[in-house]
């Protein structure tokens, strides 16, 4: 009799990756999820003994038995283990666990890693293993210790001198710091007048051809700051005469955007897709485990999305090159592969992220995907293709006029050719410029009339608060953290508290800034920028195997303690956090309320609690006034009690069920109140709420401009009574053809007995 030919296990982290490998490997695999770890270091306690060699205590994380078990069961029967967990530090102490909780012999256990999963790199992995590598995995265990360590001992800390629940870490107590200290320059921020002038200019002869000139200076550019300056220059240039002393006509050229790493995806779906750091990370890694296309079945659809690098692989530049050349022609590639460089320090352990088939375009598997699966994936096959397009060419003209030997300058760029804007152009943090309008066609020593002059006053802002986009830039640009740090980082300081996001900006709240008072004055070298640019270097040399990670830990551990026990001696009284006060005032007794945080999160109370117990939701104002009352228009948000789901609308601040309310009113709507007033009565615009341009209308029955509600494109249910009448029949039947099969149940017990 023939022995059966046994499986191979291949063990991969989540259910969907292993789908998609299940469909390459086929016969002779089995593909088995750990669903991400499945043992670490305990949560009720530090699990590290610091005064032993840090000595580690990995447990079996509760709830994973079943997983363990079923992963044991496997192993056992294979002839072979793969070990095919994601290609970073983390998927390979993952694999490392594994193979250690699971008692796997070395003889029979390998390492592979996909960049990427297709059939061609599973299969080519597959026929290439290795062993674990141990200084990736000792890279891993260095920043989980040390994490732990920091964290487990600070935290109580924190919980002594401010409040129970705070928590402290090397690299979300740096990124706190960053953002109170955006916040401390604001407020010092002291505004400085400026003026600008502009002239309007047109030709003497023809008299055609006006335009807007900016104020430049003389000889060199000079800064109007005064009143008396400007009219200074205007009193000089009225009694003077414009003549056209330049024009300068030069073609631009702009380059395309590298293709993405971690962190630029994080800040490109933060910017344009409004998409928090955390879910464009979760939403990647579904992109990349596979997802089930049309004809094709599960696919991955991007490569590893963890990655610090720029490279890309000489079969990704050719794909790109046969797909511009199809669609776009000839003169949209530029005629050889584009090749990024890495900034310093970069790991460049994998390529940039890209399509995995650059033929698979968005369009063509949209129905495939949800909405958020689509708009990323678009995101990135579209920076993919443009980093491999031609420059973008312009055509750029400056004029420059002078009288009385004052200089004006007026500029004008026209897109010449759109190259690799035809596929992508890359997001800004900075509000966009106003469209210029295009110039006459002057001459130099042409002659010009000044129609007029428009001097404006101005003050120089503060700098803007971080976004979530804007602070991964900024702990990338000073060396903290590392890729897959920085979602989890911001998820973290939002959570706590320290920093509340209002609109698309992140601002901190007083607790924030007393834990980061607490932080620098007790624990400098946490919070210290060089120093923890300087801790994920060296955490960089252990997974190169230059230091040992135990080495490392004890040369930090020497000062820390120390600063440890020093904090903890000078303890002293507790520090109260102080309210943050809104502008909302309460409705009862007239005192602005202030922020408090609950289980539900965060809500506005009265501080003249207990004598007055009044709560609200925090609202958003939204423009223009209540139609009934005048007062503020609110945004609000409700839940369902048909499905639990929430619902936005928007109300009159005065809406309230309480008799004790000095002011009532009865004004909600679904409608999104807009700037715009109406033309003909004044009153404030509505539009339709969801995505999309939609057209404002009055709602005013009075006046001449109203749109009734049958013409405002609400979507119209089908009638309900008329649908129950539909059904009644279809139950009527349902029971009819019950009945019989009732009948001979009952005959065939009857028969029984």
């Amino acid at each position: 009799m023939a022995t059966k030919t046994k499986n191979n296990l291949v063990i991969v982290e989540s259910p969907a990756k292993a789908k998609t490998i299940t469909k390459y490997l086929g016969p002779g695999y089995e593909v088995k999820a750990s669903m991400g770890h499945i043992r670490d270091l305990p949560k009720s306690k530090i699990g590290v003994d610091v005064d032993h060699g840090f000595a580690v205590d990995y447990q079996p994380i509760k709830g994973k038995e079943d997983v363990i078990s079923d992963l044991k069961k496997a192993a056992k029967k294979s002839e072979k283990v793969y070990l095919a967990t994601d290609p970073d530090r983390e998927g390979e102490a993952i694999s490392w666990h594994l193979k250690e909780l699971l008692d796997l012999p070395d003889e029979s256990t390998y390492r592979v890693t996909f960049n990427e999963i297709t059939k061609k790199v599973v299969s080519e992995s597959i026929a290439a293993p290795r062993q674990i590598d141990m200084d990736l995995v000792d890279a891993q265990q260095a920043r989980r210790v040390l994490d732990r360590v920091v964290g487990y001992q600070i935290s109580p800390f924190l919980w002594k001198k401010i409040r129970r629940g705070l928590s402290a870490g090397r690299v979300q107590s740096v990124a706190t710091r960053l953002v109170c200290e955006r916040e401390e320059e604001i407020r010092a921020f002291q505004p400085e007048e400026y003026w600008s002038l502009d002239a309007l200019l047109e030709r003497v002869k023809p008299n055609v051809g006006k335009f807007t000139a900016q104020f430049y200076g003389k000889e060199k550019k000079m800064e109007l700051h005064s009143e008396g300056e400007v009219n200074a220059v205007m009193e000089a240039v009225k009694a003077g005469s414009f003549t056209v002393t330049g024009v300068k006509e030069q073609e631009k050229t702009r380059n395309p955007a590298p293709p993405f790493t971690t962190s630029t995806l994080q800040q490109e779906a933060s910017r344009k897709l409004n998409m928090p750091p955390r879910r464009a990370m979760a939403i990647a890694q579904q992109l990349y485990e596979g997802v089930d296309i049309t004809g094709e079945g599960t696919v991955g659809l991007i490569t590893y999305m963890r990655t610090d690098s720029l490279r890309l692989s000489d079969e990704a530049t050719a794909a790109a090159r046969s797909f511009i050349l199809g669609r776009y022609g000839k003169e949209y590639y530029p005629g050889s592969p584009r090749v990024y460089k890495a900034k310093a320090g970069a790991q460049d352990a994998h390529e940039a992220i890209r399509p995995s088939n650059v033929e698979l375009t968005p369009e063509n598997i949209k129905k495939d995907l949800t909405n958020e699966q689509y708009r990323l994936y678009k995101l990135i096959w579209s920076r993919f293709l443009a980093c491999q397009m031609a420059s973008a060419t312009y055509d750029s003209v400056t004029i420059e006029a002078s009288s009385s030997d004052y200089r004006f300058r007026a500029t004008h760029t026209a897109l010449k050719f759109s190259g690799y804007t035809a596929v992508y152009v890359e997001g800004k943090d900075e509000e966009e410029e106003a469209p210029q309008s295009p110039l006459p066609d002057l001459k130099e020593g042409e002659a010009l009339t000044l129609k007029g002059l428009e001097p404006k006053q101005h003050f120089t802002q503060p700098p803007a608060r971080y976004t979530e986009a804007s602070l991964i830039k900024a702990l990338e640009e000073k060396g903290i953290g590392r890729p897959s740090t920085y979602a989890p980082t911001i998820s973290t300081i939002e959570g706590r508290e320290y920093v509340v996001k209002e609109g698309k900006y992140l601002r901190t709240t007083p607790l924030g800034e007393t834990v980061n008072t607490v932080m620098k004055d007790k624990f400098p070298d946490i919070v210290d920028y060089d120093f923890t640019a300087q801790m994920e270097e060296k955490l960089d040399r252990v997974e190169q195997g230059e230091e040992k990670w135990k080495d490392l830990l004890g040369d930090f551990y020497g000062d820390f303690a120390k600063e440890l026990e020093k904090a903890e001696a000078d303890v002293g009284e507790r520090i109260k956090v102080p309210d943050e006060v809104s502008e909302e005032i309460c409705p009862l007794c007239g005192k602005n309320l202030v922020f408090k945080s609950g289980r539900f999160g965060r809500f506005l109370a009265c501080p003249g609690w207990p004598e007055c117990g009044h709560t609200q939701p925090i609202v958003e104002q939204m423009p223009g006034k209540c139609p009934k009352c005048g007062g503020r228009l609110l945004k609000r948000t409700g839940t369902s009690k048909k499905n639990s789901k929430p619902y936005t609308y928007y109300a009159c601040e005065f809406v309230t069920r309480r008799e004790s309310a000095p002011r009532q009113c009865d004004f909600m709507t679904f409608d999104v109140p807009v700037a715009d007033n109406c033309p003909q009565c004044g009153q404030t615009m509505f539009k339709l709420s969801g995505r999309g341009a939609k057209k404002p209308f009055c709602i005013n029955d009075k006046c001449p401009n109203f749109l009734p509600e049958d013409k405002r494109g609400y979507y119209k249910k089908k009638d309900e009574t008329a649908a129950a009448g539909e059904k009644k029949p279809a139950a009527k039947k349902k029971a009819a053809a019950k009945k019989p099969a009732a009948k001979k149940t009952a005959a065939k017990k009857g028969a029984k007995k």
